[in-house]
């Protein structure tokens, strides 16, 4: 882990979501949480926070409810059908650049904000 002074190491217990309970405890409206867990983004939104997926996709408010809706249905059909489904195509040179417009795009608006 690189040494600087606006990075903090946090090491938490190995308890069942320890660290999506720190993430989201310690999220507020000047934080940015970037996941790919729905569970967790739900948590950050209602704590404030800017969240986005690791490809760049805000969530929303508006978006988080059908995410999580959507994430259930999965996991049903994952449970009757096992890995057969399968999971998110693998992570691209698109993805990466819109996540650091998204990225970017965050950063300016809480900028703005202070």
């Amino acid at each position: 882990m690189p040494e600087h002074g606006l990075i903090e190491r946090v090491v938490v217990s190995d308890g069942f979501d320890a660290a999506d309970d720190w993430i989201a405890g310690a999220a507020t409206a000047r934080s940015i949480v970037v996941t790919a867990d729905i569970l967790l983004a739900d948590r950050a939104l209602k704590a404030g926070a800017t969240v986005l997926a690791p490809t760049g996709k805000p969530f929303t408010p508006a978006s988080i409810g059908p995410a999580i809706a959507t994430r259930a249905i999965m996991a049903d059909l994952r449970s009757g059908m096992g890995d057969g489904i399968g999971g998110p195509p693998p992570f691209s040179k698109s993805d990466r650049s819109n996540f650091l417009q998204a990225l970017d795009t965050a950063l300016v608006r809480l900028k703005r904000a202070i």
